[in-house]
């Protein structure tokens, strides 16, 4: 990876967005941060944009600022999601639309805009975010396994799409985590998901950041449509 390189990166606040923007930082990347509250990280090369990735007008805005100010990203890391963790019968249409539009039309939109960027260099690197709960088919997250879903199967045809432009799309599915998002889950579900895994532990910080490194390399030209599931399964 070029140090010159320009990563955007969704969902920056904590969690793995906070490690992938600081672990980018470190290797001389200029990150373009996104979430809805800043974080409190302080470079010179890091720029916040606080935005509502399921408020279209606000995104399209967000790119133009980019296209004004940098005029192309090289990376695009669609990491920011959430994740509800109810009972189908019990879940609210409202709820359901709002981890609908975040986790897949978010991921979509900051794809269009992103693959117009690179696009006129030519080149660029896409990744987005699945979850281990599309194989595990985990009970109490329909909706949120079916939003990854729609994530995968967009990333492999995305990939066709953009093959042609020197445009790589892959997509990474950590397994349960010591973040906000796994911290809720019930201790015994965590368990249960863990033994299922050919490793059964929870994915550490750098686990990810060693895919998504893989995924952004200049070497991995050849590597687009992929899924890759950490842990095993």
């Amino acid at each position: 990876m070029k140090s010159s390189s320009i990563t955007l990166i969704t969902g920056t606040s904590r969690g793995i967005g906070r490690h992938l923007a600081e672990h980018y930082l470190a290797q001389g990347h200029v990150v373009l941060g996104v979430s809805r509250t800043p974080p409190d990280l302080s470079n010179k090369n890091y720029y916040h944009f606080a935005v509502d990735l399921a408020d279209e007008a606000a995104v399209r805005s967000m790119f133009d600022q980019i296209r004004t100010q940098f005029g192309f990203i090289t990376n695009l890391i669609n990491n920011a999601g959430m994740a509800s963790l109810n009972p189908f019968l019990l879940s609210a249409m409202g709820g359901m639309k709002k981890l609908m539009d975040l986790n897949f039309f978010g991921t979509w939109l900051c794809c269009q805009e992103s693959a117009r960027l690179m696009h006129e260099k030519k080149f660029g690197r896409i990744v987005n975010f699945s979850s281990i709960a599309v194989p595990l088919h985990s009970e109490g997250l329909a909706v949120y396994a079916a939003s990854k879903a729609a994530v995968e199967e967009f990333t492999k045809v995305l990939a066709k799409e953009l093959g042609p432009m020197g445009i790589t799309v892959n997509c990474v599915g950590p397994s349960i985590m010591d973040t906000e998002m796994g911290r809720g889950l019930p201790k015994e579900r965590i368990a249960e998901s863990l033994s299922r895994q050919a490793i059964p532990h929870q994915s550490l910080m750098e686990d990810v950041s060693n895919v998504v490194d893989f995924y952004l390399s200049q070497s991995s030209g050849m590597i687009t449509g992929q899924i890759l599931y950490l842990g095993g399964f």
